[in-house]
């Protein structure tokens, strides 16, 4: 499968562009490459503009162009794209189109009145990844996202300071506009949104020129998350009011913050309970020892018990990770590693061998291999 082209390229604009050079870029493109506007190639045309809409339908998006600015492709789905858009150039229909080929070209300087419709600002998703003694204890972690915020300057309403707004001429003030048809089946009435002042049944005389009317400008944000203890890996966390803003004095999306936890150097987690591996030997395994073993909250003494088993563990209670929104802890399983020795001297040997004797177990310490008993067993001698 052939890679996607970044949306950023297909427009030609940087990755820092705000929407009023977005768009001035994507309007320029769709009417170079529409279909209806080609005498040439138009399969060719049409599959150029499909490919400039695309790019345009997510950039323009505040919440689809965060999602894209930090994962990529990857980040975008087959829901975020309007394809009704795609075939009405992105501008929301047959109208936009007629206005963009026959001279309408400075609705976007006029399309937001003082009276803003009434919209929720968008969700944003960030991924966040954290230490695995983060997870464990809770943290406090900063971190920056791009989002839609009300333009400080004009307060959101698209306009110049001080300058008025005029009745939309489109739609007389109403901010929709009604259309019917005659079908078989009798008059059919369809209620749009008006193009020109979207909704708002005002326009624009001078627009703001800190966010070029549009009553929201993108920035930056640095934000604390507090991270609870005992969070997993894929938990989300949701912060109030910190996604982008919304229009007219609709409240702000909400942000919300999904958890990778990074894996741990010795301890593994299943549920609120952790396992770790400590290394004895066979001697502290078969005679017992008090030994020191890791925690998450600094090394403790534990008694290995005598005639310890390989494959048994041993649960420290209340060791384990914080339970998530509640009281109390999981338990930490010390899990002894058995190490048999290799290399042994003459004397340690002997040692082995006397106790072998002892317990009346045959050993022939010249059988090195299984193969020596292989050969032996089938009478071949090298």
């Amino acid at each position: 499968m052939a890679q996607k082209k970044d949306y950023y390229d297909i427009l030609g604009v940087s990755r820092d562009a705000d929407q009023k050079e977005i768009k001035k870029a994507y309007r320029k493109l769709a009417k170079k490459y529409h279909p209806d506007m080609n005498d040439g190639d138009n399969e060719k045309a049409a599959e150029k503009f499909k490919e400039i809409s695309e790019a345009y339908e997510i950039l323009s998006d505040e919440d689809k162009r965060a999602r894209y600015d930090q994962y990529g492709h990857s980040g975008i789905n087959q829901d975020d794209f309007n394809f009704e858009d795609f075939a009405g150039g992105g501008f929301g229909g047959f109208d936009d189109i007629f206005d963009m080929f026959f001279g309408g070209g400075a609705r976007g300087r006029s399309s937001r009145g003082a009276q803003r419709r009434q919209k929720q600002g968008s969700n944003l998703q960030y991924k966040l990844e954290i230490d695995f003694e983060e997870a464990a204890f809770g943290a406090k972690k900063e971190i920056t996202i791009p989002r839609k915020e009300t333009c400080d300057k004009c307060k959101g309403s698209g306009a110049k300071p001080g300058s008025e707004t005029r009745t939309c001429p489109q739609c007389n003030g109403r901010g929709q506009i009604r259309s019917s048809k005659q079908t078989p089946f009798g008059q059919f009435t369809q209620s749009r949104t008006c193009s020109r002042c979207e909704g708002t049944g005002e326009i624009v005389t001078e627009p703001c020129p800190q966010c070029d009317g549009q009553g929201m400008v993108r920035r930056y944000r640095n934000i604390t998350v507090d991270i609870p203890a005992g969070v997993k890996d894929g938990n989300k966390l949701r912060l109030s009011g910190e996604g982008g803003a919304g229009e007219g004095s609709a409240p702000s999306g909400d942000l919300y913050v999904i958890i990778k936890v990074r894996e741990h150097e010795i301890f593994d987690r299943e549920g609120d309970d952790i396992y770790c591996e400590v290394p004895i030997s066979i001697v502290q395994a078969a005679l017992g020892d008090e030994i020191k073993v890791p925690t998450l909250d600094g090394k403790v003494k534990f008694n290995i018990p005598e005639g310890t088993q390989p494959g048994q563990s041993f649960r420290l209670k209340n060791k384990g990770i914080q339970h998530l929104n509640g009281y109390g802890r999981g338990d930490l399983y010390i899990k002894p590693k058995i190490a048999v020795p290799q290399d042994l001297n003459d004397e340690q040997k002997e040692l082995l061998m006397k106790f072998a004797e002892i317990s009346g177990e045959e050993i022939n310490p010249k059988e090195k291999s299984f193969m020596n008993k292989v050969r032996k067993a089938l009478g071949i001698f090298l």
